[in-house]
Protein backbone atom coordinates (compact mmCIF):
# COMPACT_ATOMS: atom_id res chain seq x y z
CA UNK A 1 0.00 0.00 0.00
CA UNK A 2 1.34 3.82 -0.66
CA UNK A 3 1.36 6.32 1.26
CA UNK A 4 -1.04 7.98 -0.55
CA UNK A 5 -3.65 4.44 -0.84
CA UNK A 6 -3.17 4.58 3.09
CA UNK A 7 -3.90 8.11 3.57
CA UNK A 8 -7.44 7.57 1.85
CA UNK A 9 -8.18 4.71 4.21
CA UNK A 10 -7.35 6.49 6.68
CA UNK A 11 -9.61 9.08 5.44
CA UNK A 12 -12.28 6.74 4.85
CA UNK A 13 -12.01 5.07 8.57
CA UNK A 14 -12.06 7.76 10.37
CA UNK A 15 -14.81 9.70 8.60
CA UNK A 16 -16.84 6.66 9.70
CA UNK A 17 -16.41 7.29 13.57
CA UNK A 18 -16.35 11.46 13.21
CA UNK A 19 -18.84 11.67 10.70
CA UNK A 20 -18.94 15.96 11.48
CA UNK A 21 -15.75 16.45 12.56
CA UNK A 22 -15.83 20.14 14.21
CA UNK A 23 -12.89 22.62 15.61
CA UNK A 24 -13.62 22.45 19.37
CA UNK A 25 -12.91 25.34 20.13
CA UNK A 26 -15.95 27.77 21.02
CA UNK A 27 -17.09 30.67 18.95
CA UNK A 28 -19.86 32.46 16.53
CA UNK A 29 -17.67 34.70 13.94
CA UNK A 30 -14.41 34.49 12.47
CA UNK A 31 -13.19 37.22 15.32
CA UNK A 32 -13.66 34.85 17.86
CA UNK A 33 -12.46 31.52 16.09
CA UNK A 34 -9.43 33.52 15.28
CA UNK A 35 -9.07 35.01 18.85
CA UNK A 36 -9.82 31.49 20.21
CA UNK A 37 -7.14 30.24 17.70
CA UNK A 38 -4.18 32.24 19.33
CA UNK A 39 -5.28 31.82 22.33
CA UNK A 40 -5.27 28.00 22.15
CA UNK A 41 -1.48 27.79 20.67
CA UNK A 42 0.14 25.54 23.75
CA UNK A 43 -2.60 25.25 25.40
CA UNK A 44 -5.88 23.47 25.60
CA UNK A 45 -9.30 24.09 23.73
CA UNK A 46 -11.24 23.13 27.47
CA UNK A 47 -9.27 25.54 29.33
CA UNK A 48 -9.74 28.52 25.85
CA UNK A 49 -13.61 27.89 25.94
CA UNK A 50 -13.35 28.63 29.87
CA UNK A 51 -11.75 31.78 29.25
CA UNK A 52 -13.76 32.89 26.01
CA UNK A 53 -17.29 33.84 26.97
CA UNK A 54 -16.53 36.95 29.36
CA UNK A 55 -13.48 37.81 27.04
CA UNK A 56 -16.38 37.59 24.17
CA UNK A 57 -18.47 39.60 26.30
CA UNK A 58 -16.57 42.57 27.06
CA UNK A 59 -14.55 42.79 23.33
CA UNK A 60 -17.32 42.36 20.88
CA UNK A 61 -15.16 43.55 17.92
CA UNK A 62 -12.04 44.37 16.16
CA UNK A 63 -11.75 48.15 17.09
CA UNK A 64 -13.08 46.69 20.68
CA UNK A 65 -9.67 44.84 20.67
CA UNK A 66 -7.75 47.57 19.23
CA UNK A 67 -8.85 50.65 21.88
CA UNK A 68 -7.56 48.61 24.46
CA UNK A 69 -4.62 48.17 26.50
CA UNK A 70 -2.60 44.71 27.12
CA UNK A 71 -3.67 45.58 30.55
CA UNK A 72 -6.89 45.26 30.33
CA UNK A 73 -7.31 42.72 27.39
CA UNK A 74 -4.99 40.09 30.28
CA UNK A 75 -7.20 39.57 33.40
CA UNK A 76 -9.91 37.84 30.75
CA UNK A 77 -6.89 35.39 29.26
CA UNK A 78 -4.56 35.16 32.78
CA UNK A 79 -5.18 31.23 32.59
CA UNK A 80 -3.79 30.15 29.23
CA UNK A 81 0.21 29.85 28.74
CA UNK A 82 1.79 32.89 27.68
CA UNK A 83 -0.86 35.41 28.48
CA UNK A 84 0.94 38.64 27.87
CA UNK A 85 2.25 37.91 24.42
CA UNK A 86 -0.96 36.58 23.17
CA UNK A 87 -2.60 39.83 24.58
CA UNK A 88 -0.61 41.84 22.42
CA UNK A 89 -0.91 39.55 19.44
CA UNK A 90 -4.76 39.98 19.63
CA UNK A 91 -4.64 43.22 20.07
CA UNK A 92 -2.06 44.13 17.55
CA UNK A 93 -3.73 41.40 15.02
CA UNK A 94 -6.66 43.44 15.51
CA UNK A 95 -5.43 46.80 14.78
CA UNK A 96 -4.94 45.58 11.49
CA UNK A 97 -8.03 44.03 10.97
CA UNK A 98 -9.30 47.12 11.88
CA UNK A 99 -6.96 49.55 9.90
CA UNK A 100 -6.27 47.26 6.27
CA UNK A 101 -9.27 44.96 6.13
CA UNK A 102 -12.53 47.53 7.64
CA UNK A 103 -12.81 45.04 10.93
CA UNK A 104 -13.18 42.06 9.04
CA UNK A 105 -11.27 39.23 9.30
CA UNK A 106 -9.46 38.94 5.89
CA UNK A 107 -10.37 35.57 4.51
CA UNK A 108 -7.15 34.45 2.44
CA UNK A 109 -3.72 32.88 3.59
CA UNK A 110 -1.54 35.80 3.00
CA UNK A 111 -3.45 38.50 4.85
CA UNK A 112 -3.98 35.81 7.69
CA UNK A 113 -0.16 34.89 7.60
CA UNK A 114 0.35 38.29 8.35
CA UNK A 115 -0.90 39.17 11.28
CA UNK A 116 0.69 38.90 14.42
CA UNK A 117 0.25 35.84 16.42
CA UNK A 118 -0.67 34.23 13.32
CA UNK A 119 0.96 31.44 11.63
CA UNK A 120 -0.25 28.70 8.84
CA UNK A 121 -1.53 26.15 11.42
CA UNK A 122 -3.79 29.34 12.94
CA UNK A 123 -5.03 30.65 9.32
CA UNK A 124 -6.00 27.26 8.15
CA UNK A 125 -8.48 26.64 11.29
CA UNK A 126 -9.77 30.22 10.39
CA UNK A 127 -10.40 29.68 6.64
CA UNK A 128 -11.34 26.19 7.48
CA UNK A 129 -13.99 26.49 10.07
CA UNK A 130 -15.18 30.35 9.62
CA UNK A 131 -14.97 30.75 5.92
CA UNK A 132 -15.18 26.82 4.92
CA UNK A 133 -12.06 27.25 2.37
CA UNK A 134 -9.61 24.27 1.73
CA UNK A 135 -6.50 26.22 1.16
CA UNK A 136 -4.76 23.23 3.76
CA UNK A 137 -4.96 20.94 6.32
CA UNK A 138 -4.67 21.88 9.76
CA UNK A 139 -1.77 20.44 11.26
CA UNK A 140 -1.33 20.63 15.59
CA UNK A 141 0.50 18.26 17.44
CA UNK A 142 -2.25 15.35 16.84
CA UNK A 143 -1.47 15.71 13.44
CA UNK A 144 1.79 15.55 13.51
CA UNK A 145 2.34 12.55 15.71
CA UNK A 146 -0.34 10.28 14.10
CA UNK A 147 1.04 11.01 10.25
CA UNK A 148 3.96 9.42 11.67
CA UNK A 149 3.18 7.37 13.61
CA UNK A 150 0.81 5.84 10.73
CA UNK A 151 3.88 6.10 8.16
CA UNK A 152 2.20 8.71 6.50
CA UNK A 153 5.10 11.13 6.43
CA UNK A 154 8.87 11.01 7.55
CA UNK A 155 8.82 14.51 9.12
CA UNK A 156 8.13 16.49 12.26
CA UNK A 157 7.75 19.90 10.56
CA UNK A 158 3.84 20.84 10.89
CA UNK A 159 4.19 22.90 7.33
CA UNK A 160 6.12 19.79 5.18
CA UNK A 161 3.21 17.06 6.60
CA UNK A 162 0.69 19.45 5.34
CA UNK A 163 2.17 19.71 1.75
CA UNK A 164 3.17 16.15 1.50
CA UNK A 165 -0.87 15.18 2.77
CA UNK A 166 -1.98 17.67 0.41
CA UNK A 167 -0.17 16.21 -2.13
CA UNK A 168 -1.68 12.56 -1.36
CA UNK A 169 -5.23 13.59 -0.24
CA UNK A 170 -8.16 15.37 -2.54
CA UNK A 171 -8.88 19.05 -1.76
CA UNK A 172 -12.88 18.13 -0.49
CA UNK A 173 -10.73 16.58 1.79
CA UNK A 174 -8.86 18.25 3.41
CA UNK A 175 -10.59 20.38 5.99
CA UNK A 176 -11.97 16.86 7.66
CA UNK A 177 -8.80 14.85 7.21
CA UNK A 178 -7.34 17.46 9.80
CA UNK A 179 -9.73 17.78 11.91
CA UNK A 180 -10.49 14.32 12.11
CA UNK A 181 -6.69 13.72 13.20
CA UNK A 182 -7.01 16.09 15.97
CA UNK A 183 -9.88 14.43 17.57
CA UNK A 184 -8.87 10.70 16.86
CA UNK A 185 -5.30 11.64 18.91
CA UNK A 186 -7.45 13.81 21.18
CA UNK A 187 -9.80 10.92 22.58
CA UNK A 188 -8.17 7.43 20.74
CA UNK A 189 -4.84 7.36 19.80
CA UNK A 190 -3.33 9.47 22.55
CA UNK A 191 0.09 10.81 23.47
CA UNK A 192 0.01 8.45 26.59
CA UNK A 193 0.10 4.50 27.26
CA UNK A 194 -3.45 3.25 25.91
CA UNK A 195 -5.08 0.53 24.73
CA UNK A 196 -5.60 0.41 20.99
CA UNK A 197 -8.65 -2.26 21.30
CA UNK A 198 -11.30 -1.07 18.45
CA UNK A 199 -9.05 1.58 16.85
CA UNK A 200 -10.52 1.88 13.43
CA UNK A 201 -6.66 2.22 12.13
CA UNK A 202 -5.66 -0.94 13.18
CA UNK A 203 -3.79 -2.62 10.75
CA UNK A 204 -3.13 0.58 9.36
CA UNK A 205 -0.66 1.18 11.76
CA UNK A 206 2.55 -0.36 12.58
CA UNK A 207 2.35 -0.52 16.11
CA UNK A 208 -1.02 -2.13 15.96
CA UNK A 209 0.82 -5.79 15.95
CA UNK A 210 3.03 -4.88 18.85
CA UNK A 211 0.22 -4.08 20.80
CA UNK A 212 -1.40 -7.67 19.82
CA UNK A 213 0.99 -9.65 20.53
CA UNK A 214 1.44 -7.87 24.10
CA UNK A 215 -2.60 -8.20 24.65
CA UNK A 216 -2.21 -12.17 23.81
CA UNK A 217 0.72 -12.93 26.17
CA UNK A 218 -0.86 -10.56 29.26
Amino acid sequence: MTSQEKALEVHKRLQKVYPKPIVELHFQNPLQLLVATILSAQCTDKLVNKVTPALFERFKTAEDFTNASVEEIVPYIKSVTFYANKAKNIRDACRIIAEKHGGNVPNTMEALDALPGVARKTANVVLSHAFGKAEGIVIDTHGVRLSNKLGLVHSKDPVVIERELMKMLPRETWIGFGSMLTLHGRYKCIARPHTCEDCPLDDLCPEYPQWSKKKERA
